[in-house]
Protein backbone atom coordinates (compact mmCIF):
# COMPACT_ATOMS: atom_id res chain seq x y z
CA UNK A 1 0.00 0.00 0.00
CA UNK A 2 3.08 2.63 1.14
CA UNK A 3 4.99 2.28 -1.61
CA UNK A 4 1.89 2.38 -3.83
CA UNK A 5 0.87 5.66 -2.16
CA UNK A 6 4.67 6.77 -2.98
CA UNK A 7 4.81 6.31 -6.35
CA UNK A 8 1.93 8.38 -6.88
CA UNK A 9 3.57 11.05 -6.12
CA UNK A 10 4.47 12.65 -9.50
CA UNK A 11 1.00 11.97 -11.01
CA UNK A 12 -0.53 13.84 -8.12
CA UNK A 13 1.65 16.46 -8.67
CA UNK A 14 0.86 17.07 -11.88
CA UNK A 15 -2.68 16.47 -11.77
CA UNK A 16 -3.31 19.40 -8.71
CA UNK A 17 -1.54 21.76 -11.20
CA UNK A 18 -3.48 24.78 -11.60
CA UNK A 19 -6.44 23.29 -8.85
CA UNK A 20 -7.15 25.61 -5.61
CA UNK A 21 -6.62 24.62 -2.28
CA UNK A 22 -11.18 23.65 -2.44
CA UNK A 23 -10.39 21.72 -6.27
CA UNK A 24 -7.49 20.07 -5.11
CA UNK A 25 -8.49 18.78 -1.58
CA UNK A 26 -11.84 17.39 -3.19
CA UNK A 27 -9.97 15.61 -5.66
CA UNK A 28 -7.52 13.69 -3.23
CA UNK A 29 -10.87 12.79 -0.92
CA UNK A 30 -12.01 11.11 -5.21
CA UNK A 31 -8.48 9.25 -5.57
CA UNK A 32 -8.97 8.48 -1.63
CA UNK A 33 -11.91 8.22 -0.49
CA UNK A 34 -12.20 8.22 3.30
CA UNK A 35 -8.70 8.66 3.55
CA UNK A 36 -7.94 12.05 3.86
CA UNK A 37 -7.14 13.56 7.46
CA UNK A 38 -6.45 17.34 8.11
CA UNK A 39 -4.25 18.03 11.33
CA UNK A 40 -5.51 21.57 12.40
CA UNK A 41 -3.33 23.27 15.34
CA UNK A 42 -5.82 26.53 14.70
CA UNK A 43 -3.05 28.45 13.21
CA UNK A 44 -4.27 30.88 10.44
CA UNK A 45 -3.60 28.98 8.16
CA UNK A 46 -5.13 25.78 9.63
CA UNK A 47 -8.32 27.83 10.16
CA UNK A 48 -8.72 28.77 6.50
CA UNK A 49 -8.16 25.02 5.33
CA UNK A 50 -10.63 24.30 7.95
CA UNK A 51 -13.13 26.51 6.96
CA UNK A 52 -12.78 25.34 2.91
CA UNK A 53 -13.42 21.97 4.35
CA UNK A 54 -16.23 22.54 6.63
CA UNK A 55 -17.86 24.78 4.53
CA UNK A 56 -17.65 22.98 1.05
CA UNK A 57 -18.53 20.08 3.04
CA UNK A 58 -15.51 17.87 1.81
CA UNK A 59 -15.31 14.24 3.31
CA UNK A 60 -12.05 15.39 5.20
CA UNK A 61 -11.35 14.28 9.17
CA UNK A 62 -9.73 17.07 10.66
CA UNK A 63 -8.40 16.44 14.20
CA UNK A 64 -5.56 18.09 16.52
CA UNK A 65 -3.40 17.21 19.17
CA UNK A 66 -3.93 18.43 23.00
CA UNK A 67 -1.02 18.69 24.39
CA UNK A 68 -2.52 19.55 27.71
CA UNK A 69 -0.09 22.72 27.73
CA UNK A 70 -2.03 24.83 24.68
CA UNK A 71 -2.88 28.54 25.02
CA UNK A 72 -6.31 29.21 26.82
CA UNK A 73 -7.18 31.23 23.26
CA UNK A 74 -6.53 27.94 21.20
CA UNK A 75 -9.15 25.82 23.17
CA UNK A 76 -11.31 29.45 22.44
CA UNK A 77 -10.65 28.78 18.94
CA UNK A 78 -10.93 25.17 18.78
CA UNK A 79 -14.59 26.09 20.66
CA UNK A 80 -15.37 28.67 17.94
CA UNK A 81 -15.12 26.90 15.14
CA UNK A 82 -16.75 24.25 16.65
CA UNK A 83 -19.71 26.45 16.73
CA UNK A 84 -19.18 28.18 13.85
CA UNK A 85 -19.17 25.13 11.59
CA UNK A 86 -21.65 22.98 13.98
CA UNK A 87 -18.30 20.32 14.06
CA UNK A 88 -16.93 18.56 16.24
CA UNK A 89 -12.95 18.32 16.10
CA UNK A 90 -11.76 15.08 16.91
CA UNK A 91 -9.02 15.44 19.63
CA UNK A 92 -5.66 12.90 20.04
CA UNK A 93 -3.64 13.43 23.54
CA UNK A 94 -0.93 12.11 25.03
CA UNK A 95 -0.82 8.82 26.33
CA UNK A 96 -1.27 8.83 30.24
CA UNK A 97 1.56 6.32 31.05
CA UNK A 98 4.14 7.62 29.00
CA UNK A 99 3.43 11.38 30.13
CA UNK A 100 3.33 10.81 33.72
CA UNK A 101 6.42 8.41 33.81
CA UNK A 102 8.05 11.10 31.82
CA UNK A 103 6.54 14.32 35.18
CA UNK A 104 7.73 12.12 37.32
CA UNK A 105 11.11 11.60 36.02
CA UNK A 106 12.28 14.95 34.72
CA UNK A 107 9.97 17.40 35.99
CA UNK A 108 6.94 19.57 34.58
CA UNK A 109 9.16 21.86 32.92
CA UNK A 110 12.23 19.89 32.15
CA UNK A 111 12.23 20.86 28.48
CA UNK A 112 14.01 23.86 29.71
CA UNK A 113 16.88 22.08 30.39
CA UNK A 114 18.16 20.11 27.25
CA UNK A 115 16.65 19.70 24.13
CA UNK A 116 16.75 15.83 24.35
CA UNK A 117 14.25 16.43 27.43
CA UNK A 118 12.43 18.63 25.01
CA UNK A 119 12.44 16.31 22.19
CA UNK A 120 11.47 13.60 24.61
CA UNK A 121 8.71 15.74 25.40
CA UNK A 122 7.53 16.91 22.25
CA UNK A 123 7.70 13.17 21.25
CA UNK A 124 4.98 11.92 23.96
CA UNK A 125 3.14 15.36 23.35
CA UNK A 126 3.24 15.46 19.98
CA UNK A 127 4.45 12.96 17.80
CA UNK A 128 3.04 9.71 19.02
CA UNK A 129 -0.12 10.74 19.43
CA UNK A 130 0.20 12.01 15.58
CA UNK A 131 0.96 8.42 14.30
CA UNK A 132 -2.65 7.24 15.67
CA UNK A 133 -4.51 10.08 13.95
CA UNK A 134 -2.40 9.53 11.08
CA UNK A 135 -3.28 5.51 11.08
CA UNK A 136 -4.94 3.97 8.08
CA UNK A 137 -4.85 7.44 6.21
CA UNK A 138 -3.35 7.76 2.78
CA UNK A 139 -3.28 11.91 2.71
CA UNK A 140 -2.07 14.37 5.02
CA UNK A 141 -3.41 17.61 4.67
CA UNK A 142 -1.02 20.50 6.51
CA UNK A 143 -0.85 24.34 6.97
CA UNK A 144 2.67 24.54 6.03
CA UNK A 145 3.92 27.72 4.02
CA UNK A 146 7.01 28.18 2.52
CA UNK A 147 6.90 31.54 4.43
CA UNK A 148 7.36 29.91 8.02
CA UNK A 149 10.90 28.68 7.86
CA UNK A 150 14.15 28.30 5.37
CA UNK A 151 13.67 24.96 5.48
CA UNK A 152 10.13 24.90 3.72
CA UNK A 153 10.72 27.43 0.94
CA UNK A 154 11.81 24.10 -1.57
CA UNK A 155 9.12 22.20 -0.10
CA UNK A 156 6.73 20.56 -3.15
CA UNK A 157 3.34 20.81 -2.78
CA UNK A 158 2.74 17.44 -2.22
CA UNK A 159 5.35 15.53 -0.99
CA UNK A 160 5.96 11.53 0.60
CA UNK A 161 6.32 11.60 3.85
CA UNK A 162 8.53 8.43 4.67
CA UNK A 163 8.48 8.38 9.01
CA UNK A 164 4.33 8.26 8.49
CA UNK A 165 4.28 6.49 5.53
CA UNK A 166 1.47 8.67 4.01
CA UNK A 167 1.43 11.88 1.45
CA UNK A 168 1.68 14.88 2.46
CA UNK A 169 -0.39 17.56 1.02
CA UNK A 170 0.68 21.33 1.63
CA UNK A 171 -2.34 23.47 0.28
CA UNK A 172 -1.37 26.74 1.13
CA UNK A 173 2.35 26.52 0.55
CA UNK A 174 2.76 29.69 -1.69
CA UNK A 175 0.35 31.81 0.13
CA UNK A 176 1.66 34.76 1.52
CA UNK A 177 0.88 35.84 5.17
CA UNK A 178 -1.03 39.00 3.59
CA UNK A 179 -2.88 36.02 1.79
CA UNK A 180 -4.47 34.43 4.64
CA UNK A 181 -5.23 37.29 6.74
CA UNK A 182 -7.28 38.44 4.16
CA UNK A 183 -8.84 35.06 3.41
CA UNK A 184 -10.06 35.20 6.94
CA UNK A 185 -11.05 38.70 7.30
CA UNK A 186 -13.43 38.19 3.99
CA UNK A 187 -14.60 35.16 5.08
CA UNK A 188 -15.55 36.13 9.23
CA UNK A 189 -13.29 32.66 10.16
CA UNK A 190 -12.43 32.63 13.69
CA UNK A 191 -8.93 32.91 14.59
CA UNK A 192 -6.52 32.66 17.70
CA UNK A 193 -6.11 36.14 19.12
CA UNK A 194 -2.52 35.65 19.97
CA UNK A 195 -1.80 36.24 16.14
CA UNK A 196 -2.40 39.88 16.78
CA UNK A 197 -0.01 40.36 19.49
CA UNK A 198 3.15 38.72 17.72
CA UNK A 199 2.79 35.13 18.06
CA UNK A 200 3.13 33.85 14.38
CA UNK A 201 3.87 30.28 14.94
CA UNK A 202 1.51 28.68 18.13
CA UNK A 203 2.61 25.61 20.21
CA UNK A 204 2.56 24.50 23.69
CA UNK A 205 2.21 28.00 25.89
CA UNK A 206 5.74 27.57 27.71
CA UNK A 207 7.43 26.82 24.76
CA UNK A 208 6.02 30.08 22.35
CA UNK A 209 6.80 33.92 22.52
CA UNK A 210 5.67 36.33 20.39
CA UNK A 211 8.39 37.72 17.72
CA UNK A 212 10.10 40.91 17.63
CA UNK A 213 10.09 42.72 14.51
CA UNK A 214 12.50 41.72 11.97
CA UNK A 215 12.91 38.24 13.53
CA UNK A 216 12.39 34.98 11.88
CA UNK A 217 8.50 33.56 11.91
CA UNK A 218 10.09 30.67 13.81
CA UNK A 219 11.98 32.56 16.51
CA UNK A 220 9.30 32.36 18.90
CA UNK A 221 9.75 28.52 19.17
CA UNK A 222 11.89 27.25 21.39
CA UNK A 223 13.63 30.67 21.56
CA UNK A 224 16.13 29.07 24.12
CA UNK A 225 17.79 26.80 21.99
CA UNK A 226 20.23 26.86 18.42
CA UNK A 227 18.16 27.38 15.35
CA UNK A 228 19.69 24.23 13.60
CA UNK A 229 17.56 22.04 16.87
CA UNK A 230 14.45 23.35 16.18
CA UNK A 231 12.12 20.96 15.37
CA UNK A 232 10.02 17.92 17.14
CA UNK A 233 9.59 15.91 14.81
CA UNK A 234 6.04 16.06 13.20
CA UNK A 235 7.27 17.18 9.89
CA UNK A 236 10.51 15.41 8.80
CA UNK A 237 11.29 15.73 4.86
CA UNK A 238 14.02 14.17 3.75
CA UNK A 239 16.96 16.43 4.35
CA UNK A 240 15.36 18.92 6.77
CA UNK A 241 13.08 19.37 9.85
CA UNK A 242 10.77 21.75 11.30
CA UNK A 243 8.56 21.45 13.90
CA UNK A 244 4.82 22.48 13.28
Amino acid sequence: MSLTLKNNISQLLYQLSGLNAVEAIRFLTQQYPGQVTFSSSFSYEDQVISHDILNNQLPVKIFTLDTGRLFAETYSVWNSTNEKYNTKIKAYYPQADALQDFIENNGPNSFYESVDNRKQCCFIRKVEPLKRALAGNAVWITGLRAEHSANRHDLPIIEWDEANQIIKFHPLLHWTTEEVKAYINANYIPYNPLHDKGFVSIGCAPCTRAIKPGEDFRAGRWWWEDADKKECGLHVHETTAAGH
